[in-house]
């Protein structure tokens, strides 16, 4: 017996049977569950990002920034008005959500909206940015 024979000996000797797997209603049920949840999530996702591509744009930035993972930071600092090397504020913890929150309150004064687009970007931001985005708020950098 070598070592590679070892694999094969256990898979026979561990009672392993291959036809409990069976594509009954219960099974295909859970499937399309989880294909549904997998669409919306990726329709959610779909949203966020067009919703921050328009917010980007309104703000004077190219819009594809908000694909790109550390410059999409260095953006949202820059629309809030901070110096930029606030953005590595971001990576120290604890920090990083008091660092967050007033990035989101800069941004939204400089939309021109409230305390209740803020408490949503905290808490629903899947559906406050596309409301900045989509939304008739115009960005003001001088707010």
């Amino acid at each position: 017996m070598t070592f590679f024979d070892f694999p094969m000996l256990i898979a026979q000797n561990s009672g392993f049977n291959t036809d409990q797997f069976d594509s009954s209603p219960p099974s295909a049920a859970a499937g399309g569950v989880l294909l549904f949840l997998f669409l919306f999530y990726i329709a959610l996702v779909v949203l966020v990002v067009a919703g921050q591509w328009k917010m980007f744009t309104k703000a004077g930035k190219p819009g594809w920034a908000c694909l790109v993972p550390i410059y999409n930071i260095i953006v949202w600092v820059e629309m809030a008005g901070r110096p930029i090397w606030w953005f590595l504020l971001l990576f120290v913890p604890l920090v990083n959500i008091v660092i967050s929150i007033i990035l989101l309150i800069d941004i939204t004064n400089k939309f021109g909206r409230g305390g209740g687009t803020i408490v949503g970007l905290i808490f629903l931001p899947f559906v406050f940015v596309p409301i900045l985005g989509f939304g008739s708020a115009q960005y003001n950098a001088d707010a």
